[in-house]
């Protein structure tokens, strides 16, 4: 079953998909400034568009262009900016 999750009035969508590899959402972001709370790790990768994550213990923002990916810290909170619609995947260990 595909669920779909909305956040921030709709500016951010995500389809939760399960597979014998493990749990991945596939989402957009509207352009906007986003924090997110993680219960486990997360591989971020930027399909289309970009945008940038603010790394706390760097404290710096760095951008990602599309085709980049990142690591997401389990039990942390994730800040990013998006500048245009921006597509994204997650995969989650």
């Amino acid at each position: 079953m595909i669920t779909v999750n909305e956040y921030f009035d709709g500016k951010v969508k995500s389809f939760v998909i399960n597979s014998s590899e493990g749990k991945k959402t596939v989402g957009v972001m509207e352009p906007g400034e986003y924090e997110f709370d993680t219960d486990t790790k997360e591989i971020m990768t930027v399909v289309e568009g970009n945008l940038s994550v603010y790394f706390a213990e760097d404290d710096e923002w760095e951008e990602f262009e599309k085709g980049a990916s990142f690591d997401v810290p389990a039990k942390s909170k994730l800040k990013v900016k998006v500048e245009q619609d921006t597509a994204y995947i997650c995969e989650y260990e």
